[in-house]
């Protein structure tokens, strides 16, 4: 630096700073060329972000978390309109009070398409008026979600459905508007695809007077999804009437199924994928779905009236299963009868989830044999699988991938059968077997070093911890403060006597977190008088 200074200060100091190069270039004519260019670079003022296309700029924001993309908005003008621009997804809190924001947040992001209004339970939601008001700023819009808007009606979802024509996906929960504003969606939105409806309080009186319609979107709905609804039979209508269903979804909807699904299956053959759980629905209403032959997906969750019978029905007629999940609920109607019909007729069968079904080695056995694209078997819950069992799928099951195994009488023999078998296993999830030690989990990763092996055996780990009447670690840590952390989660969600039991323990968790701190104190203080 000093040298550097010094021999500037003897240059001329009348010449402009492009002569002392030229001057200086008889003497170092490299070090004049360098300097040159730096000049030149330096006098280039041109800015290389500035010159980015808004779509360059926009596909950089695209590939940023939402709290970058915020930052990002703040930098220039231009960054805040292409990031408003090009953003298509959006999630407000729809609580009253966004009216007034309608028109900013819309003007700043006129490009989104898919919308997200979501209100606290507790709090009063947005109203017809700020729908309205949004779908006549989004044109546009083909997703749309809903969640405790109870303020919306009628006449509001009305309006909406004409002025957002080209929606796709419509998923309502805990909502009150009823049959006519679901209807006003299905007879102008004839691009609907996917309709997802839970809780909507306008249809769970039992007396509707108005049925769900197909309306124009019959002909492009491909998927349906229904939960806990009282009244979820008036979208009977809407469902028979989609001939193009693909995917039909049925969740704690109380009725009798079994009448609604046989004209359902006679109407609607297309059908890849039924979900069916905690559903009144018995074996009538799985011959019924056996009409679908080109099922692929069936889910069967906790519906006690479902036998072997109707499970062979299906198995026999729909060939082209590749995913089966049963939940017996321990009722013990469908074991390897039932099994044993999936093996010989479904040999496309790629994923298996059985719980609370008692399978033995014979359908094991079977199933492993026939279906040899198996790649994802989990048996939770069943009190005839064990290692006799888990050997038999050792052997057997060429392709699998993936095993679960919950709250099965397996041990670590089991573990030592999949250490040999199995080729292409890569993971292995054991939880709540108590037979099944850590040394049986470290010998099979031991032995087979490409399978990830994830060993849960349910049972609490007990410390040793030495604490005084504060309940404070002699070591000086406190213990950790979770009923503290829960009371002050949960205040607004429990009542006032479980309310006041948890505060007395985040008060005990305070004082140990006071005590141990007072005692790292005084440890501190007594080691700095001894130094």
């Amino acid at each position: 630096m000093g040298q550097t200074a010094s021999s500037t200060a003897s240059l001329p100091t009348n010449h402009s700073h492009r002569s002392i190069l030229r001057s200086t270039a008889s003497i170092s004519p490299m070090l004049a060329e360098e300097d040159d260019l730096i000049d030149d670079a330096a006098s280039d003022d041109d800015d290389y972000i500035s010159n980015l296309p808004d779509e360059c700029l926009a596909c950089v924001f695209q590939s940023l978390g939402s709290a970058d993309r915020k930052r990002c908005s703040l930098v220039c003008s231009r960054w805040l309109r292409v990031e408003g621009q090009s953003r298509h997804r959006l999630s407000l809190n729809a609580q009253s009070d966004l009216l007034s924001l309608v028109p900013s947040l819309f003007s700043r992001f006129d490009a989104v398409t898919k919308l997200a209004l979501k209100c606290d339970r507790r709090s009063i939601s947005i109203g017809d008026e700020a729908l309205i008001l949004i779908s006549l700023r989004c044109r546009n819009l083909t997703r749309l979600k809903l969640r405790a808007c109870r303020e919306l009606t009628d006449a509001g979802m009305a309006v909406f459905a004409n002025n957002c024509k080209g929606l796709k996906k419509l998923s309502c929960g805990s909502c009150t508007f009823g049959s006519k504003g679901m209807n006003a969606v299905l007879d102008n939105c004839s691009s609907l695809e996917e309709l997802s409806v839970k809780r909507l309080r306008g249809i769970t009186d039992g007396t509707v007077s108005e049925p769900i319609r197909p309306g124009v979107a019959a002909s492009s709905l491909k998927t349906i999804c229904l939960k806990e609804l009282y009244n979820g039979q008036c979208f009977g209508p809407l469902i028979i009437g989609s001939k193009n269903l693909r995917t039909l979804k049925l969740f704690r909807c109380s009725g009798d199924w079994d009448k609604l699904l046989e004209v359902i299956a006679d109407r609607v053959t297309g059908m890849v994928e039924i979900h069916l759980e905690r559903l009144r629905v018995s074996d009538i209403g799985l011959a019924a779905i056996s009409n679908c032959l080109n099922l692929e997906i069936l889910h069967l969750v906790k519906t006690p009236d479902c036998t072997n019978v109707g499970l062979k029905s299906v198995a026999k007629n729909c060939n082209l299963i590749r995913r089966l999940h049963i939940d017996g609920w321990k009722t013990n109607w469908i074991s390897d009868d039932g099994l044993i019909a999936v093996a010989k007729h479904c040999p496309n069968l790629q994923e298996l989830v059985l719980i609370g079904v008692n399978p033995t080695r014979l359908s094991l056995e079977l199933l492993a044999t026939n279906c040899q694209n198996l790649e994802r078997l989990a048996l939770c819950g069943s009190e005839t699988v064990g290692d006799d069992e888990i050997s038999c799928i050792a052997a057997k099951c060429i392709a699998l991938k993936k095993l679960c195994i919950k709250n099965c009488p397996v041990s670590d023999h089991g573990m030592e059968a999949l250490a040999g078998g199995c080729p292409n296993l890569i993971k292995v999830k054991v939880k709540k077997c108590r037979l099944v030690t850590c040394e049986g989990a470290d010998s099979l990763r031991a032995s087979r070093g490409s399978i990830a092996v994830n060993l849960d055996t349910g049972e609490p780990e007990h410390q040793e911890l030495n604490t005084g009447e504060t309940g404070a670690r002699e070591d000086g840590l406190a213990m950790p403060p979770v009923a503290l952390q829960g009371g002050a989660a949960n205040t607004l969600q429990n009542t006032t006597g479980r309310s006041s039991f948890k505060s007395r323990l985040g008060l005990i968790a305070g004082r140990n977190i006071v005590a141990s701190t007072l005692r790292r104190w005084s440890s501190f203080s007594s080691s700095s008088r001894n130094s």
